[in-house]
């Protein structure tokens, strides 16, 4: 009776982040200045844009990084690294829940987290000087 009683804890908390945080997770991108155009790309897949910022998207989590890329006219490129975390509900599931929740969890995504909001500066591009 006592093992039955166990195995149906662990059951219940398995997948523990998937249910507590989910398997996607919305991104906000805010620059400085507004109104910049920005790809989120993972593993070289552009995953989600966004036409204007500031603004959200929303994503698939995943265990891979997330490189952001934000272009204006008459500014350089911005670029941020946003890397994959662990989920906050990840360390009780794998304390409560033991291998079969956080299995369950990193094989969705669930585990995983970005950094949000993001905040980015472009720099204004430099105009060739002409030599006299």
């Amino acid at each position: 009776m006592r093992l039955q009683i166990i195995a149906a804890l662990a059951l219940l908390l398995s997948g523990c982040s998937s249910i507590i945080e989910g398997t996607s997770q919305e991104v906000m991108v805010n620059t400085t200045p507004d109104k910049a155009q920005c790809d989120l790309v993972r593993e070289g897949v552009t995953i989600a844009s966004i036409n204007s910022t500031p603004a959200s998207t929303t994503i698939k989590k995943d265990k891979h990084d997330i490189t952001i890329k934000c272009n204006k006219a008459g500014y350089q490129e911005a670029t941020y690294f946003n890397k994959s975390d662990a989920a906050g509900a990840t360390v009780g599931n794998i304390i409560l829940g033991g291998g079969i929740g956080w299995a369950i969890d990193s094989a969705s995504g669930a585990d995983n987290k970005y950094t949000s909001p993001v905040n980015m500066t472009l720099v204004p591009a430099e105009k060739h000087k002409k030599k006299k």
